[in-house]
């Protein structure tokens, strides 16, 4: 069970008001205190449906599957981890604070399933989701924020008037921990094999790749893959799962922190993430706070 903060005798008294009554100033919370506060209804459990267990030899990755962004990816994922696709396949291609490659049956970067390959889904239209939440803007993009807890940017709203398609693109960001799909160069050529981001590479892949999901917890699983092209040692995908295909009582315990509540952004200008003028410092740094098994990592 999460402690709670108590502001009380001894810490933390609320002023009384009234005539010649001094008032103390709202006391300011550190990121752990307003984290410790936070009410039950601002964290969302994931949906067994569109969350994948990937078993690494380092231990287990959860990821986040994201249909709002990119439907057609998601699905492909998921029919080739229920046929036990990606189970014993190796990460082939792994660089240094760039991505770790995996999902191909060939192991060197050339195969794919025996499937049709998927159509691009790099952007979507604003317009799409109520669920965006701008929390400012960066040296990259207009307007920075998340998506229950992907991180995503979009162009500037105004556009919509200006543009014959009235389309406004919002698009996930390739920060450490997002799931995307590998591609030749034809956009639509996307089959099985996905990256793992391991750094930041908004610059190289935002809008060019497809972003399909998050991982939730077990980042730090990803830190022991083998290094190299290919790496000397390949590391193996022991097994992938869909969540709901495992018996309730053998999955983790895990909610976020709703990224479009009041608490949320307190916790970000406490954190000193946002600057009082919008100006977010670096989105890829900003970890999303989870209760995993009922203890908070952030």
């Amino acid at each position: 069970m999460r402690s709670k903060i108590l502001i009380a005798a001894g810490c933390l008294m609320l002023a009384m008001t009234g005539p010649g009554v001094a008032q103390e100033e709202a006391p300011t919370l550190s990121p752990q205190q307003i984290i410790d506060a936070t009410a039950d209804n601002v964290w969302r459990p994931l949906d067994p449906e569109n969350t994948l267990y990937m078993d690494l030899p380092a231990g287990l990755v959860v990821i986040e599957m994201r249909p709002d962004f990119a439907p057609q990816h998601v699905a492909r994922i998921k029919e080739l981890t229920r046929e036990g696709f990606y189970n014993g396949l190796n990460f082939h291609r792994v660089i240094e604070g760039f991505m770790a490659q995996g999902g191909d049956p060939k192991g060197d970067g050339t195969g794919g399933s025996d499937k049709p390959n998927v159509p691009a889904e790099f952007t979507r239209d604003s317009s799409a989701t109520n669920e965006f939440t701008e929390i400012g803007r960066d040296r990259i993009a207009p307007r920075v924020g998340f998506v229950d807890g992907m991180p995503a940017a979009a162009q500037p709203e105004a556009l919509r008037a200006f543009r014959a398609d009235g389309r406004v693109a919002l698009w996930p960001l390739h920060c450490p921990g997002v799931m995307s799909m590998a591609r030749a160069a034809d956009p639509n050529s996307a089959n099985s094999q996905f990256f793992l981001m391991i750094g930041d590479a908004r610059l190289d892949l935002d809008r060019v790749y497809t972003g399909w999901g998050w991982i939730v917890d077990g980042y730090e699983a990803t830190r022991r893959i083998d290094r190299g092209e290919p790496p000397k040692r390949p590391t193996p995908i022991v097994r992938v799962r869909v969540a709901a295909d495992i018996p309730e009582a053998e999955r983790k315990s895990i909610q976020v922190m709703r990224t479009d509540s009041e608490t949320f952004m307190r916790y970000l200008k406490a954190a000193g993430e946002v600057s009082d003028d919008g100006y977010v410092k670096d989105i890829c740094d900003i970890k999303v706070p989870t209760l995993v098994d009922g203890e908070v990592e952030r």
